[in-house]
């Protein structure tokens, strides 16, 4: 048997793909082959991304959606559907943390939209995206977690709550679809150079607190994610599922 990362032929769904990890998930898999569905809540900052993809020679489309709205999620699957007519690859990587402090001190709108972007919108991926991947014989499902789902950080609990479940659904989707040949893993940064997690850099007893922690003493960048994206996509991990790649540099180590 031999080992390929290629990803020719392949159509490949990317939440939150118009920066950070997502971005760099997008243009890794597209350099490999697949013709990349980019999706986050805004067209113009999507269709940056895509038009990259496109200069270096890969395929990329536009699909705007909020991974808060359930019907959006639903409209989504159905033009995929109509267009491509199958789905490959789905990569879950669109989060949100809008509170950065005590939990004691979250309120009920807090909590419910770092639950509906982080964790309801992910499960609704999967259960559309495995229902098109049955009919194309299979797949693979990547749901972007984080260190915070084993190790819950200070001042980000409800975030490390909701990829904490992230990474039990993730186990729990491997278990239902692997007899339809859809493979479903989670990948769990480290701290990672984005935007998203920009408060924690801005803080520099924060950020110092953690990098001495880190065995590699550093934080990582966003394509040092796309890697283990790439492989636990392709056919070189087609014997992983349900397994939860950490990526943190030795933090948790």
């Amino acid at each position: 048997m031999t080992v390929s990362f290629s990803l020719e032929g392949k159509t490949a769904l990317i939440t939150g793909a118009s920066r950070g990890i997502g971005e760099a998930v997008a243009h890794t898999l597209a350099e490999n082959g697949a013709h990349c569905i980019l999706v986050s809540r805004k067209a113009e900052a999507l269709e940056t991304v895509a038009q990259a993809i496109r200069e270096k020679g890969g395929k990329a489309d536009v699909m705007p959606c909020h991974m808060g709205d359930l019907g959006q999620i639903q409209a989504l699957f159905q033009e995929v559907e109509k267009r491509f007519g199958k789905l490959d690859i789905l990569v879950n990587n669109a989060a949100t943390n809008p509170f950065f402090g005590a939990m004691a001190d979250a309120d009920e709108g807090v909590w419910n939209k770092t639950f509906e972007v982080n964790l309801k919108g992910p499960f609704f991926m999967c259960k559309y995206a495995s229902k098109l991947m049955q009919k194309g014989g299979g797949g693979a499902i990547v749901n972007v977690s984080s260190i915070n789902g084993v190790r819950p950080a200070l001042f980000q609990g409800i975030y490390s709550i909701t990829k904490a479940a992230l990474i039990s659904m993730t186990r729990a989707f491997a278990n239902e679809l692997g007899q339809y040949n859809i493979r479903v893993n989670a990948l769990c940064p480290g701290l990672t150079r984005t935007k998203f997690a920009q408060v924690l850099f801005e803080n520099e007893e924060v950020k110092d607190s953690l990098m001495k922690d880190v065995p590699l003493g550093r934080h990582a960048e966003p394509e040092e994610m796309a890697g283990t994206v790439l492989y636990l996509v392709s056919d070189a991990s087609s014997y992983t599922t349900g397994a939860s790649v950490i990526c943190d540099g030795g933090f948790l180590a």
